[in-house]
């Protein structure tokens, strides 16, 4: 049997995922930052990153955002 072609960019994260994901520690919605790769948190002042279009929502793989973010 065939695989279904992916149809998603690569480097992109799949919508469905983005509308269900949460920031781990406070709960509340991420922001897909496409030009950095990763999916913010500004409540937690984090930012997850996205690997091969997978998000590791470990904290502590996550960068702290800066004043410019």
């Amino acid at each position: 049997m065939k695989m279904a072609e992916d149809t998603r960019q690569a480097g992109s994260v799949d919508p469905k995922l983005l509308e269900i994901l949460v920031c781990p520690l406070t709960k509340t919605t991420l922001e897909w930052r496409s030009d950095r790769q990763e999916l913010v948190s500004r409540a937690a002042r984090l930012a997850y990153p996205v690997r091969d279009g997978v998000p590791i929502m470990l904290p502590d793989e996550a960068r702290e955002l800066g004043d410019d973010d």
